[in-house]
Formats: structure tokens, sequence, C-alpha cells
């Protein structure tokens, strides 16, 4: 039997939800730019163009696949993952950072043997699928950057970076067609290059993605302020004198939580289990993105029985950090 704690709480629902229609507004938006480069790009018979339409392809696939882990990460935790599936979540992300860096490295590839290609000068009605692109993922990031750092969600995040890159990769491409449209003669390969330039961006982004997912991955700890937003809630409670340890990991879009009290050693155990259990309360309700904590009882240095001034102070003391 789980513990009631770790049943989905309706802001729960909500975050996934918006995640899901975010993934899923991603999936049409990339589609649409990826038929509409590509069509486009060979007509215009434009590397660079061709290039943002490959890099969208890869970008529905990205987005389908946050998608799947939102779906998967929503699960309830059960008897055999007792912390629930938000760990899905995560993975997504880390996916999503290699496919964008082996997309890049195709992308670089490719461009680079089209150099040396002797073939007319690209048609000018290339450029607008690329100024169509910019318009829509600049939509598209913000979006996700947003709503994914609300959530807290690796995945959302970073498919928000790859529609950031995708607007400077369609703006080097187009500043490429452009060099090329102005002077056929004398930049007729920066077509290539700028084909090249994206393949490079896509690359860095997705080595910075992986960075960011592994992380989780490996319980990094969560940033300092949220550290000390936990301390401070647990201090809150009446009769906890300190908190010696406190440790976070990510599990999909919430973190579980460590918590070591420090409570007056002169108490009863059913009274420093009452303790812990107002804190495991406390931190829940105020912070939303706390899925569960798990609080162990420690004798305080500061309490003195022979003192009861010293014993009573305890919710004063500053948390270590």
């Amino acid at each position: 039997m789980l513990p009631d704690t770790l049943v989905s709480s309706p802001i729960l629902t909500s975050r996934f939800r918006v995640g899901r229609r975010l993934a899923l507004a991603g999936v049409f938006g990339s589609g649409l730019l990826a038929i509409a480069n590509l069509l486009v790009g060979f007509m215009a018979r434009s590397t660079s163009v061709v290039a943002a339409g490959f890099e969208f392809t890869g970008d529905v696939m990205a987005s389908a696949i946050v998608l799947f882990g939102l779906v998967i990460a929503s699960r309830p935790p059960d008897e055999d993952h007792p912390y629930g599936h938000g760990r899905f979540e995560i993975l997504t992300g880390l996916l999503v950072g290699l496919i964008l860096a082996a997309a890049g490295v195709g992308i670089c590839v490719r461009s680079l043997q089209m150099v040396g290609e002797v073939h007319a000068p690209p048609a000018a009605y290339g450029i607008w699928p690329l100024l169509g692109s910019i318009v829509v993922k600049s939509f598209l990031s913000t979006f996700k950057f947003r709503h994914g750092r609300r959530i807290h969600s690796a995945g959302l995040v970073a498919d928000a970076w790859n529609d950031g890159v995708d607007i400077l990769s369609a703006a080097a491409a187009l500043a490429a067609l452009g060099l090329t449209l102005y002077n056929p003669q004398q930049f007729l390969a920066a077509d290539h290059y700028g084909g090249f330039a994206v393949g490079l961006i896509v690359i860095f982004t997705g080595f910075h993605v992986i960075r960011d997912t592994s992380l989780q991955l490996m319980d990094t700890m969560p940033d300092e302020d949220l550290m000390i937003a936990i301390r401070n809630v647990a201090l809150s409670v009446p009769h906890v004198m300190g908190v010696e340890k406190c440790f976070a990991r990510k599990t999909g879009l919430q973190y579980h939580v460590d918590l070591h009290l420090e409570v007056n050693p002169e108490i009863t155990v059913r009274e420093s289990h009452e303790i812990a259990t107002q804190v495991r309360i406390r931190i829940r309700e105020t912070l939303d993105w706390i899925a569960d904590v798990l609080v162990h009882v420690e004798p305080s240095p500061l309490a003195d029985s022979s003192n009861p001034a010293i014993a009573g102070q305890g919710a004063s003391r500053e948390p270590r950090r």
C-alpha cells in the first residue's frame, strides 16, 4: 500500500497537462515547418534551407519523444515504482540531446560534401520559409522555456533549447542564402557553409542538453535557493531546533527530499514523530514542487536538559548550508 502523499496531486496533473499540450504544439509546428522548408529548399536548390528542413524533421521526433515521456511520467506511483515514473521524462530530455548532436553531425558532413559541387544559384523565394521558421520557433521556444521551467520539466526545457537553436540556425541559413543571392559569383559556396553553420549550432545545443539532463539523472542537488526554501519551511514548524542535513533529487517534475531534523532529545519518540509529520506536511503544502519528504530525527546539540531556556529556542536557529 503506497502512502497517500505519493498520489498524484491536482497541481501535478495540471503541470503534466500543460507539458503535453506544449509538446503536441511542437510536433505540429515543427512538422509544418519541416514540410515547408524541405519542399521550398529542394525547389529553390538551397542547401541551407534544406538543412533547416531536415533539422525541423528531427524536431518533430524530439517533440514527439518529449510528449511520450510526459505521458509515461504522469502515471501514478505503484508498488514497483514507489517514486513514480518521473525519471522517464528526464530520459526523454537526454534522448533529445543525443538526437540533436547526431543530426548536427549529419548536417555538417552533408553541407561540406556539397561545397565543391557546381550548381545554379538558389532561388530568392527560399528566404520565405526561413523567415516563417524564425517567427514560429520564437513563439514555441518562449512558451516552452517559460512553462518548462515553471513546471520543472527537463524534457520540455530541452525541447525549448531545440527551438531556440532553430532560430539561430534559421538566421544563419538566411544570412548565407542572402549572401549567395546578393553576389552568386563570389558567394555561391556561402549557402553550403550556412548549412555547415546550422550543423555546428545543433551539435552545441545537443551537448548542452545532454549535460543538463545527465546532471539530473546523477541526482545533482537543485539550486541553493530551492534548498534554502526547504530548510526555512522546516524551521518554521514549532519545536524544530535545526536542520542538520538536507538532500533533494529530481524525479520528473518534482523533487524528493531527505531531511535530518534536530529536536530536543528529552522529548518522547511519539512527540518527535509528530514534529516530523508536521514538517513533512508543511513542506508539501508550501512548496508544490516537492513530491515527498523523508524525515529523520536527530538530537539537537543546542538542547540542554538542565537549561529549559536553551531547549526552547530552536525555531530561531539558522539553517546549516
